[in-house]
């Protein structure tokens, strides 16, 4: 879907590669290459199915998030997700701002994102609110 999205836009297709691969080896891979990326995008499965792995879960977004946030160039954009219902937005914000410190720059949140209208959430079950994300502009 997203060759095809970018075969839908006036973009360079040269300069845009598609990477599926576990997140943290990869991370480390290009880390190790002095890549730099101008858009990173992290959507990890859920790293929290339950309220008791929430601290592990941390680690690992903070982990994915310090690396991607490393591997950006100045001015570049990280738009990082989490669809783990235990992990609240305000604990994966500062999550993202724990590693964007680590990182050792500066960074703002010029985006959140939520679920989309086809994905409402019922009353009675708040937690079906678990998509997340933001969109972080690296200074």
């Amino acid at each position: 879907m997203a060759k095809e999205n970018l075969a839908a836009n006036p973009l360079d297709a040269s300069k845009v590669q598609f990477v599926q691969a576990d997140v943290f080896s990869q991370l480390r891979t290009l880390r190790d290459q002095n890549a730099k990326f101008d858009l990173i995008i992290l959507d990890p499965p859920k790293f929290a199915p339950t309220a008791a792995q929430v601290q592990k879960a941390a680690r690992a977004y903070k982990d994915i998030n310090l690396w991607a946030l490393k591997l950006l160039a100045p001015g570049g954009m990280l738009a990082t997700f989490s669809c783990s219902g235990a992990v609240p937005p305000d604990l994966f914000q500062s999550i993202v701002a724990g590693a964007a410190l680590d990182a050792g720059g500066d960074a703002k949140i010029i985006e959140r994102f939520g679920a989309a209208a086809d994905h409402p959430v019922a009353l009675e079950f708040p937690e079906g609110e678990y998509l997340k994300g933001l969109l972080v502009l690296k200074g």
